[in-house]
C-alpha cells in the first residue's frame, strides 16, 4: 500500500450493528431500522466512518436473518425500503458509510430460486442449488444414507432428504439454509445483479459473509467426498471440501470485475473467511489481483478453544500474539488486515480475554481495546463493544435463541454428555452473548424497548450503560472515542510498520509502530499493555519506556516505571 495515497478504508473504523439487538423503534422487542436511525448521534460521537449493517432482508429468521428469502427488499420486522433509504441518507449526512451484509453461500430454503429448484428435478434452476442422490444402496432419509459424511456448522449432517423431488440437498448451515451452487453461471449473474442494485441505491460495500465457501470440490463426475471423522461424532468435516476451494479466486475477481471495477468513490469489500491462513489471505487482498479489499480470519479467536468452540481453555498471551504477529507481518507488504474481538458470532471480549470482575471490567475492556486498535488494519467494532458490555448470565436453556447453540446442545446430550456440563459451556462461548440487547441506561430494559425484548436484556445494565458513561471521561466509551482520533489524527496509526516486542512474555503486549515518511524525521509509537490482573515492571521489560512521551492511556500513570493491572500506554519515542 503507498502510504502516500492510502485508500479511504485505510484510516476508517468500522463499527457493526446487529439490528435485532441495536434499538428497537416500534415497541415490539426486536430491533429495527427506525430504531437505528434514532441512535445515530452516538455513532457520530463515537467517531467511527462505517456501519456495517448485518442482514435486513426479508427472512424466516432461522438463523437470524443469515437465512435470506428476499436479497432485494427489508424484512417487515425491520421496516421498509424506504427506511432503509432514509437511514442511508442519515448516515452519508454524517459522513458515515454504510456497508451491507451479503449471504451469498447460501440462501433460506423460502427464497423463490429455491422454491423453484426443489419444484421437480426438471426445474431450470435444480442445478442452482447442489442436489444429490442418496448413497447407492441406502434408504433415503436414514442415517448414512447422505450424498457424504459432511457435518453441519451447526451441528447434525448437511444434507435433507426432499422426499418430494426424491433427492438430497446440501447445506453447511442450517437445513433451512440450502447453498448456492456457484459452479452454475447463472446463479453468479444473478448474485451480480442484485449487488450492482445495491450499489447503485447507495450502499458502500459487502461484508460477504463465509464467501470462501462458495466453491466446493467437485469431482469430474461431479460426485463430492466424505470428510474425515470428527471425534465424537457420527459426521465427517467438511472443510477440506469446501474451504477456499479451487475456482474461488476466480468467483470473487469475476465479481470484482462486474460489480465493483471502475466504480468512484471505491466501495469496500471484505470477505468473511473461516480457515483461511496468511498465505491465502495475500492472494485475496492483494490489490493488483482485484478480489477482495480484507478478509475477516478467525485465527486468533480459536486460540482459546480445543478442537471445537464447545471445548474453552485459557488464552496464552504467547500464542495471541504469535498469531496476531504472524498476520501483521504477512500482509505488511501485500494486503491488510481486519482486527477484531468481538462480533455476532463471538462471545464478550471483556468475558473472554478480559476480566469482567467489577475490578477490573472497565480497565480490561480498555486494555484490549487499546491493543487492538494500534494494530495495522482496519479495526472493528461492535455494538456495545464501546461501552464494555459483557457475556449474559444464561440461567436455563430456555434463555438461549441461537440455532448454533441449541443445536449443540441437542446432539450433545444425545450423544451422552452431561447437560449441565454443556449449559455451563454454552454459557461461555454461545453466540447469545453477543446478541442481548445494546444498553443504551438504565431504564427497564436498558431502554431498548418499551415492549417485551427478543431475547432477555443483560441485568447489568443498570451499571453498565451509554448514559452513564456518555460524559464521563474516565469511561470505556470515551477510551473508544480517544482510539478512533488517535487513528484519525496520526497518520502512524494506520499506515505505519509493525513490530512485535517480547514475544514470549505472558503478561505483556507490547510492539512498536513506525512511519518512515520521504523526508523528515520517522514518527515511532511504543505501545505497552498489561494483559493481566498483576502489575508489571516496564522498567525492566522496556528500559526505554519510562522517558517516552505518553500519547494515550486507558489509566492515570502513577509510576512510568509500572505497568497497572490491565494498563495501556501508547507512548512516542
Amino acid at each position: 500500500m503507498d502510504p502516500s495515497n492510502p485508500p479511504w478504508w485505510s484510516t476508517a473504523v468500522v463499527y457493526q450493528v446487529y439490528p435485532r439487538s441495536f434499538m428497537d423503534g416500534d415497541g415490539d422487542g426486536i430491533g429495527d431500522l427506525a430504531g437505528i436511525a434514532a441512535r445515530l448521534d452516538h455513532l457520530s460521537d463515537l467517531g467511527v466512518d462505517v456501519v456495517w449493517l448485518s442482514p435486513v432482508y426479508p427472512s424466516p429468521q432461522a438463523d437470524n436473518g443469515y437465512d435470506i428469502s428476499d436479497y432485494q427488499a427489508i424484512e417487515p420486522t425491520f421496516g421498509t425500503l424506504q427506511q432503509f433509504d432514509d437511514l442511508l441518507a442519515a448516515l452519508h449526512a454524517r459522513g458515515i458509510r454504510l456497508v451491507m451484509d451479503l449471504v451469498v453461500n447460501h440462501t433460506s430454503d423460502e427464497h423463490p430460486w429455491f422454491v423453484e429448484s426443489r419444484s421437480s428435478p426438471d426445474s431450470p434452476k435444480r442445478d442452482w442449488y447442489w442436489w444429490r442422490a442418496p448413497r447407492e444402496g441406502a434408504t433415503p432419509g436414514t442415517p448414512g444414507a447422505e450424498p457424504t459424511n459432511w457435518q453441519s456448522y451447526f451441528s447434525g449432517p448437511t444434507w435433507t432428504w426432499d422426499e418430494a423431488s426424491g433427492e438430497y440437498y446440501l447445506h453447511l448451515f442450517a437445513s433451512k439454509q440450502p447453498d448456492l451452487n456457484w459452479e452454475n453461471p447463472e446463479v453468479r449473474q444473478a448474485v451480480y445483479a442484485m449487488m450492482r442494485w445495491w450499489l447503485d441505491r447507495g450502499v458502500d460495500g459487502f461484508r460477504m459473509d463465509v464467501v470462501n465457501l462458495i466453491s466446493k470440490v467437485v469431482g469430474p463426475d461431479g460426485g463430492l467426498q466424505d470428510g474425515p471423522l470428527v471425534p465424537g461424532t457420527p459426521y465427517g468435516d467438511a472443510s477440506p471440501h469446501v474451504l477456499t476451494g479451487p475456482r474461488v479466486h476466480e468467483f470473487l475477481h469475476e465479481m470484482h470485475q462486474q460489480v465493483f471495477a471502475g466504480r468512484e468513490p471505491a466501495v469496500l469489500t471484505v470477505g468473511e473467511m473461516p480457515g483461511v491462513t496468511v498465505e491465502q489471505a495475500r492472494l485475496f487482498t492483494d490489490a493488483t489481483r482485484a478480489e477482495v479489499d480484507m478478509v475477516f480470519q478467525f485465527e486468533h479467536v480459536g486460540l482459546d478453544t480445543g478442537g471445537s468452540k464447545w471445548e474453552p481453555r485459557p488464552l496464552r498471551l504467547t500464542d495471541l500474539k504469535a498469531s496476531l504477529g504472524r498476520w501483521q507481518e504477512g500482509l505488511a507488504d501485500v494486503g491488510w488486515n481486519s482486527l477484531y474481538w468481538d462480533n455476532h458470532d463471538q462471545p464478550r471480549a471483556v468475558s473472554r480475554f478480559g476480566d469482567d470482575s467489577p475490578a477490573h471490567r472497565r480497565d480490561s475492556a480498555t486494555c484490549l481495546a487499546t491493543l487492538l486498535h494500534l494494530h495495522r488494519g482496519t479495526p472493528y467494532v461492535y455494538q456495545g463493544e464501546e461501552l464494555g458490555m459483557a457475556n449474559a448470565p444464561f440461567a436455563s436453556l430456555a434463555d438461549f435463541r441461537d440455532i448454533e447453540s441449541l443445536n449443540h446442545h441437542a446432539q450433545a446430550v444425545a450423544l451422552g454428555q452431561d447437560p449441565d456440563e454443556v449449559l455451563a459451556v454454552m454459557r461461555t462461548m454461545s453466540r447469545d452473548n453477543a446478541r442481548t440487547p445494546v444498553q443504551w441506561d438504565a431504564s427497564p430494559h436498558a431502554g431498548f424497548t418499551t415492549g417485551t425484548p427478543w431475547i432477555a436484556v443483560n441485568p447489568d445494565h443498570v451499571e453498565w450503560n451509554a448514559a452513564a458513561q456518555r460524559d464521563d471521561p474516565h469511561s470505556v466509551l470515551a477510551h473508544h472515542r480517544a482510539l478512533i482520533a488517535l487513528r484519525h489524527d496520526l497518520p502512524v496509526v494506520a499506515l505505519g510498520d509493525f513490530t512485535m516486542l517480547l514475544p514470549d512474555h505472558e503478561q505483556v503486549y507490547a510492539f512498536t509502530r513506525a512511519l518512515h515518511p520521504d523526508d523528515g524525521d520517522a514518527e515511532t509509537l511504543l505501545v505497552v499493555c498489561n494483559v493481566s490482573g498483576t502489575a508489571q515492571d516496564l522498567a525492566a521489560l522496556l528500559p526505554q519506556a519510562p522517558g517516552t512521551e505518553l500519547v494515550l492511556g486507558n489509566l492515570p500513570v502513577a509510576d512510568p516505571a509500572v505497568l497497572a493491572p490491565w494498563e495501556a500506554r501508547v507512548l512516542r519515542r
